[in-house]
């Protein structure tokens, strides 16, 4: 083990706040979690950094779009390699907002973002990346 790195209770390396961001910036999916008619909701959505804010590509009317809207989520992306026991798991915890500003919204579809769903995704919702932690496993 390599002195100073930090451990939590479960042993699972703790990533700082770089790290964090930059394995979140290698993910192709993520898990949005929000509140859905006042249960927890999880969807899968693909995603692309902007600085350190999550940029997700919706359409308008979708459960998403209406149930994020100036709340507070969860994002969660992780990689796993199961034959050699190793990986990694990334939590956002912040404030999701609708992009209601034009020329905000032609910048944001600029990113390399192209939604994997079919139909028009023209609604971008932003996540601001709040509370940022990650968890790390070696192998055994």
């Amino acid at each position: 083990m390599l002195e100073g790195m930090k451990l939590d209770s479960a042993g699972l390396r703790v990533l700082s706040h770089e790290e964090c961001m930059n394995l979140l910036a290698t993910a192709p999916i993520g898990r949005i979690v929000f509140t859905d008619r006042a249960l927890p909701a999880v969807q899968p959505v693909n995603f692309v950094l902007d600085g350190a804010d999550i940029v997700i590509r919706t359409t308008v009317g979708s459960k998403l779009a209406a149930a994020t809207r100036r709340a507070i989520v969860a994002f969660e992306a992780d990689a796993f390699d199961s034959e050699g026991r190793t990986g990694w798991s990334v939590t956002v915890v912040g404030h999701a907002r609708a992009v209601d500003d034009p020329a905000e919204a032609e910048r944001l579809a600029g990113l390399p973002l192209t939604p994997w769903a079919p139909g028009s995704r023209d609604h971008f919702i932003v996540i601001a990346a709040e509370q940022v932690s990650g968890r790390e496993i070696t192998g055994g």
